[in-house]
């Protein structure tokens, strides 16, 4: 990126689609795309040794709604697949055939997240909404092997869209976090109080952990930083206290909790509320400290005085974006459409940044019948799903009644065209007495798999004797 003299912004009182599409400094941006390549190369190096174990040895793999096409390559497709998403990652960060790179890398990253819904995290979701915004950002114009190829592609400036929208995918994360940790159990200390003290035989720090003035700290300190850590970035004169408060966030959290890259992501897209040019302000501090010669300015022509009214191109540019923020906006609150609490019914739970609320445990098992004979038994889950797998399944509604879907039909292909399938699931939400999630008389081959509220998920209430007593039996 070589020094030029920078056109101005359109002026504050401009109107919004003038602001939007006004030049910034192309400097932070660039960073971002190294740094986002860089740390997806090590995810999928990170990911490489547990390709077998998570695609390839399963039978069976939970897939998401509108999704059960989506299936592991076979043979060594896998490890080819994942080859190429390193190549992709690695052509993004030196800027090689960009917007190529970027789309094969998110559709490649999103197929590995679609594979396996016991899989789910909330980071790797963000993953894949960042690298399909990269896909439309500009990010490529300095930098990059690209603008060396093509001089005309060159530019030190890109709108000032790119890095608003970039700002508004980290910030939702942040800022829905915080909002959902606003309930009764994670103001309690739950689930914080249980993860804490698994960790208590961590050297040093591990006696700190059954404390209770500890567990209130990470509850309370984690809800004040993601509902204040946005505002905190965009206010110029508490920005760097933040930065510092982000770091330090960060590290915790990567240290104490497995959460993979996640820290990192954060704390380098964190940098992208810096005024745009920090990069070359960081890199002429450093040149004033090591007595190097200032860079060159290079002169630019004046910018062309802003139009009446957008372009069609950019009409469309801001249908997109209004659609896509809305969405973004929106999608992570239709968990209000279901009754109950979303932490006990999962409803609406995934792709909504309800990160870290809720911890249970408990056991699944199924009972088959035959209604020819009435003959009842419980089926063996061994060999049929990975132990990963169950354990990811417990609690979850839906993943339960799709394996009873999978196991009925096994059985249906072994000669029983008519079999019923129960589910009895006695699990514990945030350490509370265990209580029957799915509503055991209910047969689960006659449920369909629908978005629309489950009546077949018991609420969360205290067990009737009956049910006690068949709980009591298990």
């Amino acid at each position: 990126m070589e020094d030029r003299q920078h056109p101005e912004p359109p002026p504050p009182r401009a109107p919004l689609w003038a602001r939007l599409f006004g030049p910034v400094d192309i400097a932070s941006l660039v960073c971002f795309r190294v740094a986002f390549g860089v740390l997806m190369m090590a995810e999928v190096v990170r990911y490489i040794p547990r390709i077998e174990r998570y695609y390839i040895d399963p039978t069976f793999h939970f897939s998401y709604y509108g999704f059960d096409w989506v299936q592991p390559w076979p043979g060594d497709g896998m490890y080819v697949h994942f080859g190429v998403l390193g190549l992709a990652a690695l052509c993004v960060t030196i800027g090689l055939c960009y917007r190529a790179a970027a789309t094969v890398f998110f559709l490649g990253f999103s197929y590995m997240f679609l594979l396996e819904q016991a899989r789910y995290l909330n980071h790797i979701y963000l993953l894949c909404l960042i690298a399909f915004i990269m896909i439309f950002v500009p990010a490529h114009r300095a930098f990059s092997i690209d603008a060396w190829l093509r001089p005309k592609l060159r530019s030190d400036t890109v709108p000032a869209w790119a890095l608003r929208l970039v700002q508004l995918q980290i910030g939702i994360p942040y800022v829905y976090g915080g909002l959902a940790k606003v309930n009764h159990d994670w103001l309690r200390g739950e689930p914080m109080r249980m993860w804490l003290a698994e960790r208590a035989d961590r050297p040093l720090i591990g006696p700190l952990m059954t404390q209770e003035w500890v567990v209130y700290f990470f509850s309370y300190g984690g809800l004040l930083f993601d509902l204040l850590i946005v505002p905190a970035m965009l206010w110029r004169r508490t920005r760097p206290y933040a930065f510092v408060a982000a770091l330090g966030f960060h590290f915790i959290n990567g240290n104490i909790f497995t959460i993979g890259i996640f820290p990192w992501v954060m704390a380098a897209a964190t940098l992208m509320y810096f005024p745009p040019d920090w990069p070359r302000r960081f890199r002429d501090f450093l040149g004033r400290l090591l007595r190097l010669p200032p860079a060159e300015v290079t002169p630019t022509a004046p910018p062309p005085p802003l139009p009446t009214r957008p372009s069609r191109a950019q009409k469309c540019l801001l249908a997109f974006l209004g659609v896509y923020t809305a969405w973004q906006l929106l999608f992570p609150l239709r968990h209000w459409l279901y009754p109950g609490d979303v932490a006990w019914t999962e409803e609406g739970h995934k792709f909504s940044w309800r990160m870290k609320l809720r911890d249970k445990g408990g056991s699944v098992s199924f009972q088959a019948t035959d209604p020819s004979t009435g003959e009842s038994w419980k089926i063996d889950l061994r060999g049929r799903v990975k132990k990963w797998q169950l354990s990811e399944m417990t609690g979850r509604p839906e993943m339960i009644l799709q394996l009873a879907h999978h196991l009925g039909e096994q059985l249906r292909a072994e000669g029983i065209p008519d079999v019923e399938l129960r589910a009895l699931a006695p699990v514990s939400l945030n350490g509370r007495e265990p209580q029957f999630l799915i509503d055991p008389e209910v047969d689960l081959m006659k449920v369909e798999r629908s978005l629309l509220p489950a009546t077949w998920i018991r609420p969360e209430a205290p067990l009737e004797t009956a049910a006690q007593a068949r709980l009591s039996e298990m």
